[in-house]
């Protein structure tokens, strides 16, 4: 919609729920320079449901954002993928209803693009259309070097709900990750604030108890071999950045590949010197009632490294028995 002068009002997609303002800018107006952005926002011209905006404000689905007028790139094209690219993302798929469809990501894939991603499964989303008029969205994340469960919305409504449950925390995510070492105890709540700090080798998440946001993560050690390495189940009861890598890494056991938060220790001879860290499953509430309920398996080198050492991924224990969602 063009207002005066033209200026011009977005309604922020289903898909864009939860982006940063800046990360919004940088998807709708890839060639917009930083400075025009930042001079906006001093000078007050850039507004969401007509307030004041902020660079890191989160969005949500609906919103009006105010944009004022200026010469935009146009928007990229979705990526053509190969035809046997398209094969292997349609076998990704674990779950597909008319609303909801679940992905196994796979590591090493960015949900998102970004100033050097080039490859992303937003762009690769048509491929997912099967008999759908319109490509799913995108109603969560998954880290680029983080595998399993991923779910998308097959229409706006649906994108909506999804939404609002994971805002609500009302959608209960388990992990399975290797990390070096045992903690001990074997079982337990880490209850640590994190914020964002800059860094030699860029910004990196940290534990901050005075001005951190808080961040709780439940755990329990399903195998170990050894004192060299073991197999955790993680439940985020929040949802910060990189929650899951720095609360391992506090209690003193790494996650297997993660050098950003474990360095060197982080790394174990024999295993591949990738992060393990696998989105096991999820439990949501279905936008058309119900529960919807879906388990990723491992896959590719994590795969690999559970078999190394031994463990058995068939188990179908409860890790966190009798605990309720949200």
């Amino acid at each position: 919609m063009t207002g005066a002068a033209g200026v011009r009002i977005y309604e922020v997609a289903p898909e864009d729920a939860d982006l940063r303002l800046d990360r919004w800018f940088r998807r709708r107006f890839p060639g917009l320079p930083f400075g025009h952005l930042a001079k906006w926002l001093r000078t007050g011209q850039v507004r969401v449901d007509g307030r004041r905006a902020r660079l890191g404000d989160r969005l949500r689905a609906g919103q009006a954002v105010r944009v004022p007028p200026f010469a935009a790139a146009p928007a990229p094209t979705p990526a053509r993928i190969s035809d046997e690219e398209a094969t292997a993302l349609r076998a990704a798929v674990l779950h597909r209803d008319a609303r909801v469809m679940a992905l196994n990501k796979p590591a090493g894939l960015a949900v998102q693009g970004g100033s050097k991603v080039r490859r992303h499964l937003d762009a690769m989303l048509d491929a997912l259309r099967f008999e759908a008029p319109e490509r799913p969205l995108l109603v969560h994340r998954l880290d680029k070097d983080t595998s399993g469960v991923l779910l998308l919305a097959r229409d706006a409504p649906a994108a909506r709900s999804l939404a609002a449950a994971f805002r609500g925390r009302r959608a209960e995510k388990v992990y399975w990750a290797l990390v070096v070492g045992v903690p001990r105890p074997r079982r337990g709540r880490i209850d640590l604030a994190l914020a964002k700090r800059p860094g030699p080798g860029g910004e990196k998440m940290a534990v901050d108890r005075d001005e951190g946001k808080p961040a709780l993560t439940d755990y329990a050690v399903l195998e170990a071999a050894g004192r060299r390495v073991a197999w955790l189940a993680l439940r985020p009861r929040t949802g910060r950045t990189h929650q899951l890598r720095v609360h391992a890494a506090a209690l003193g056991t790494p996650i297997l590949g993660d050098g950003k938060y474990g360095g060197e220790r982080a790394f174990v001879p024999g295993l591949a010197a990738r992060l393990h860290l696998h989105a096991r499953a999820i439990a949501i509430p279905h936008p058309d009632g119900g529960m919807l309920r879906v388990t990723a398996p491992l896959a590719g080198h994590m795969a690999e490294s559970w078999a190394a050492l031994g463990f058995d991924t068939r188990r179908s224990d409860d890790p966190f028995p009798g605990e309720p969602i949200g």
